[in-house]
């Protein structure tokens, strides 16, 4: 029977992203009680369990970058010798396990994910290309969810936004009182989940010396800047370059 086990063998080299996207989520998590466009406890749920992944699945990423229901996690070092069925789906079921731990559903819920080839100079062009549709899903969102609160129905809300620009939604939010420039940051730039290290001091009983060491700590900046911006490029060469 082990002849009929079916996988690809397909294997990546490092860097690479790995995505992973919610399954059907729009229809899963409706009649839960969250806000929309967002709700702060769903996205602090998702960055949670980027943190917890990177804790605790053993695969290291270097850090994750998220918005909505979308995770992309950065990998320097590749676990599972770069297996790319492997990565896939131990990522997916680890995220979907976590989420629906987190929120406490009685049902669970799903990820999807893929493995994105990347060169190290590409990554800061990734994480920026991400960054706009963060900001294209705030605009869009909030233009949807308006005009749903004024009565429109959903069907007849997209066909009304559909193939508008981005400075129309903008405009047409501004005269509804709603500027998108205000909005908080994690909601238009997204969240970044990193580990950073310190050092502690101890004592070795041994030696009767002083010692130092190194720890790693986990944080999330749902301050993030620009990707472009000289700011946004140099927080992420530091970032990329921790390793």
């Amino acid at each position: 029977m082990k002849s009929r086990e079916i996988f690809a063998e397909m294997r990546c080299i490092p860097p690479v992203v790995v995505r992973a996207d919610g399954r059907n989520f729009k229809n899963v998590l409706s009649g839960l009680g969250f806000k929309k466009p967002y709700d702060e406890t769903f996205a602090r749920a998702i960055a949670n369990t980027a943190e917890l992944f990177i804790k605790k699945s053993g695969l290291s990423p270097l850090f994750a970058y998220t918005f909505s229901d979308e995770i992309s996690f950065l990998f320097i070092d590749l676990p599972f010798d770069g297996r790319v069925e492997k990565i896939d789906s131990v990522t997916a079921s680890f995220l979907g396990s976590a989420l629906t731990i987190s929120l406490g559903l009685e049902e669970p819920i799903a990820f999807d994910a893929r493995v994105v080839a990347l060169q190290r100079e590409e990554i800061p062009e990734y994480l920026h290309w991400r960054q706009l549709e963060a900001w294209r899903n705030c605009a869009a969102s909030y233009g949807y969810y308006t005009l749903r609160n004024e009565g429109m129905g959903g069907e007849e809300a997209s066909k009304f936004l559909k193939g508008k620009k981005e400075s129309e939604i903008h405009e047409l939010l501004f005269e509804r009182g709603i500027n998108l420039a205000a909005l908080p940051a994690w909601q238009r730039r997204g969240v970044i989940v990193s580990g950073k290290e310190y050092e502690i001091s101890g004592f070795n009983p041994v030696s009767g010396k002083e010692t130092k060491s190194l720890r790693r700590k986990i944080t999330q900046n749902w301050e993030i800047p620009k990707f472009k911006s000289e700011e946004g490029k140099a927080f992420l060469e530091k970032l990329i370059n921790r390793n």
